[in-house]
């Protein structure tokens, strides 16, 4: 069994243009299911470390907390140099222990201006909505990770930080993909979707939460949304999403196949950011 964590980054629901946000990740952290229970113990090792032993009570790793420029929360005013090592050791961690990330970015102003009238056999998404179009985009991406890379017998579990907002169209969703009228369309290696107990505590949603946002603010820069950055924090951001990028079990979406399938895929090209030439090498 592998455990498929979704969180999110840059979420503003429907609205496309809000300009805190310019863009939106889903996705999260693989599991193997045997190696949960290490996984759980080397990152509460990294946590207690930094901590130099005295965990805060009820301590939650938050990013915007985490890398916010002067800290917050349990972080706040701590160095900056100790925080970016805290983040670059727990992603470190995913590589350490063999697991993976999936993940797929949207650029909203793209999907704002692009018309879709040409997309076909979508009509249970909801196009201009990044999680959903993402969700959506992710099951075929999982589906084909267990299938291709995991064997015969390997089934996945998705876990869902909840969205309390649009639950209702993401359970409507997942439903409908469960019993797609297609039958080759039809959710077989998934064998369930769950929302964790308690998310905010849950180490491999934090995990998640993490490799989001880095991404979000790797491809906000490479877009040309955060040009006011120092060079430091751009390098930052491109070097510690390179510890995500790494590990993707996927680079980008799955292609539909079949007829009018080409007007989707052009979307999706389309609107799902790709960083520029040299990237992992590049002076900013």
């Amino acid at each position: 069994m592998h455990f498929f964590y979704i969180d999110e980054a840059g979420c503003n629901l429907r609205d496309l243009t809000h300009p805190e946000s310019p863009i939106f990740v889903l996705g999260g952290l693989v599991v193997k299911d045997k190696g949960w229970n290490k996984t759980h113990t080397e990152y509460e090792k990294i946590i207690s470390s930094y901590f130099k032993g005295t965990i805060p009570a009820n301590f939650e790793l938050h990013s915007h907390q985490l890398l916010s420029p002067n800290g917050d929360g349990d972080f706040l005013n701590h160095p900056r140099s100790d925080r970016l090592n805290l983040a670059q050791a727990v992603l470190k961690l995913v590589a350490d222990r063999g697991h993976h990330f999936c993940l797929l970015p949207v650029e909203k102003s793209v999907l704002s201006a692009f018309d879709t009238k040409d997309v076909r056999n979508k009509a249970h998404v909801e196009l201009k909505t990044p999680y959903l179009l993402c969700y959506d985009n992710l099951i075929d991406t999982i589906e084909a990770f267990i299938r291709d890379e995991r064997g015969q017998s390997a089934r996945g579990m998705v876990i869902i930080d909840e969205k309390d907002a649009i639950k209702t169209e993401i359970e409507t969703l997942t439903k409908f993909r469960r019993f797609h009228p297609t039958a080759s369309k039809r959710i077989k290696w998934i064998s369930e979707f769950s929302y964790p107990i308690d998310s905010k505590k849950n180490p491999m949603i934090q995990i998640s939460d993490l490799a989001c946002f880095v991404t979000k603010k790797f491809y906000g820069i490479e877009k040309g949304y955060h040009n006011t950055y120092p060079p430091a924090a751009k390098t930052f951001y491109r070097d510690t999403y390179l510890l995500v990028h790494e590990r993707l079990i996927k680079n980008g979406f799955s292609k539909e196949e079949g007829r009018y399938s080409e007007h989707y895929n052009n979307f999706m090209e389309a609107i799902i950011p790709k960083p520029s030439y040299g990237w992992k090498r590049k002076n900013y």
